[in-house]
C-alpha cells in the first residue's frame, strides 16, 4: 500500500464510517452531535493561518548564500538573500515539499521553492538586488548606533570634565576616530 492510498483509506473511514457511526455512550454520531451542538469553532482569518495550523512542527536552519537545504533539497527566495548566515523556521506540508514557509524571529518572511521540484528559477539579478537592499538597511542601523554611542561617550567626556575642575590639561588620550572593520563579503 503507497502512501496516497493510505491517506484515501483514512480519510474515508474518518468521514464515511467513523463519523456517521452511533457513539455507544452518546448513543448519536459525532457528525450529528457536531451539527446539534450549535458549538461554532474559531476559524482563523485566511487559509494561509489555516495552512500554518496544519502544517508540521517547525524546523531550524540556516540561510546559506545557495538558499536552505532541507531534505536534500535546496530553497531559494529573493528575500533569503538579506539574511545568510541567520538562523530560520521552516514549516512546511510532507506531502508537498516543492515549498517551504520560512519564519525570522517568529515572523513570516517568504515561501521558498525549491527549483528541481517547482520547476521555477529565481535570476541572480533578483538575488543581487535583495542582498543589496539588506546591506543598506543594515549600514543605516549601524550608522545610527554609532551616532548614538558617540552622543553618549560625548555626554560622558562631557560630565566628566565637569566633575573633575581641578584638572584643566586637556584628554591625552582621547581615541582616534575608529572605524568598524569591514570584510570582503560583507
Amino acid at each position: 500500500m503507497t502512501l496516497v492510498e493510505f491517506d484515501g483509506l483514512l480519510r474515508t473511514f474518518a468521514l464515511d464510517v467513523y463519523h456517521r457511526h452511533e457513539n455507544s455512550k452518546t448513543n448519536i454520531s459525532p457528525a450529528e452531535r457536531w451539527e446539534k451542538g450549535g458549538f461554532l469553532p474559531r476559524m482563523p482569518d485566511s487559509l494561509e493561518q489555516l495552512d500554518l495550523l496544519l502544517l508540521t512542527v517547525p524546523k531550524a536552519r540556516i540561510v546559506r548564500p545557495d538558499g536552505i537545504h532541507f531534505q536534500g533539497l535546496r530553497y531559494v527566495d529573493t528575500t533569503l538573500a538579506a539574511y545568510v548566515g541567520e538562523q530560520v523556521e521552516l514549516c512546511y506540508d510532507p506531502r508537498d515539499l516543492a515549498e517551504i514557509r520560512v519564519f525570522h524571529k517568529e515572523h513570516f518572511l517568504c515561501r521558498a521553492i525549491c527549483p528541481e521540484l517547482a520547476g521555477v528559477t529565481i535570476p541572480l539579478q533578483d538575488i543581487l538586488r535583495a542582498r543589496n537592499q539588506r546591506r543598506r538597511q543594515l549600514r543605516t542601523i549601524i550608522r545610527d548606533r554609532k551616532k548614538t554611542v558617540e552622543e553618549l561617550l560625548d555626554l560622558k567626556k562631557g560630565s566628566s570634565k565637569t566633575a573633575t575642575v581641578e584638572n584643566t590639561e586637556p584628554d591625552q588620550e582621547e581615541r582616534p576616530n575608529q572605524k568598524l572593520k569591514r570584510y570582503f563579503n560583507e
